[in-house]
């Protein structure tokens, strides 16, 4: 098997397994358990750089500052840099005992990563993306005096809502490239990157948005002029027909496949549907590229072809 240069990006799962625990403790044995699976890839000779989302960590941080009648509002930018750090510190922490255990000599580090958006990306004009605690008509009410945008959430509540521009660029992108280049383990654009906007003056500034982590993986791999882009998800590989009697799995798919089935409405918008999106945004970018989309513990299976879907 050929050594590869892979872009990972892990889904929810890999952090949280339990999703009514979020606690710390369980989101370090949850990275523990997950860094076996990165660790086996890195076993095998490949270079492994890491993407992954933040959507319970970051929630969590801005309910506690929702719900603080002492503690000022902290800004969306800065709770998705927090997560950011949160997150990568336990991911460092999991990956470098892992390879300790196995005698590698290999660093890892994760890096606060700004990812810059258009402000005038159509994402800003329809904010769908909800964060956050549920709230009562009237504390919405509230907090839209705050500046927040609110909308009802399927008869659960309210909940704030912001936009999900779509990534153009990394602003570490050199620091990124050159630790990779110098052969240490990167963590990346957690939970897609803190969205910053280009000034008149050059300078940068945070808003108040969620970048989808997939598309943020695929620019990490368009970057690094990555061979492959792994989307770990809780599915071994896309299915049409998910959770039907007519369900069945798909081994390969090209972008004309990927672009058929979106087109048909066969991916669900809040699940699989940004994972082919980025997916086939990574592949299209160069010919000889793939994708694999699986489950975390088939990723070294997907690699060799054994399972999985592979876009190409």
């Amino acid at each position: 098997m050929s050594k590869k240069r892979i872009v990972v990006a892990l889904g929810g799962n890999a952090l949280q397994e339990n999703p009514k625990d979020i606690s710390a403790e369980a989101q370090l044995a949850t990275a523990k358990e997950t860094s076996k699976s990165i660790v086996d890839l890195i076993e095998e000779g490949h270079e492994i750089t890491i993407v992954h989302g933040n959507g319970p960590q970051v929630g969590q941080l801005i309910s506690v500052y929702e719900q603080s009648k002492e503690v000022p509002t902290m800004p969306f930018p800065e709770c998705g840099a927090m997560s950011q750090g949160y997150i990568g510190y336990h991911l460092q922490q999991a990956i470098g005992e892992e390879l300790n255990k196995r005698n590698m000599k290999k660093q890892v580090i994760s890096i606060i990563t700004q990812v810059v958006v258009d402000k005038d990306d159509i994402g800003f004009k329809n904010p769908t993306k909800p964060v956050g605690s549920f709230f009562t008509e009237e504390e919405a009410r509230i907090l839209e005096e705050k500046g927040y945008v609110m909308k009802e959430d399927a008869g659960r509540g309210y909940r704030r809502v912001v936009p999900s521009p779509e990534p153009i660029d990394i602003v570490e992108s050199d620091i990124i490239k050159n630790l990779v280049d110098s052969g240490i383990i990167v963590i990346t654009a957690g939970g897609g990157g803190v969205p910053v906007v280009l000034k008149e003056d050059r300078s940068l500034e945070g808003v108040a948005a969620v970048i989808d982590k997939d598309l943020a993986g695929a620019l990490v791999g368009e970057i690094l002029d990555a061979d492959m882009l792994i989307i770990l998800t809780a599915v071994e590989k896309i299915y049409l027909d998910f959770n039907k009697p007519s369900e069945r799995g798909l081994d390969k798919l090209s972008i004309a496949e990927v672009e058929k089935y979106i087109e048909e409405g066969h991916f669900a918008p809040g699940s699989m549907l940004p994972k082919v999106k980025a997916a086939a945004k990574f592949v299209s970018g160069k010919k000889g590229r793939i994708a694999l989309i699986t489950s975390l513990e088939k990723a070294k299976d997907g690699i060799e072809g054994k399972t999985g879907t592979i876009i190409e």
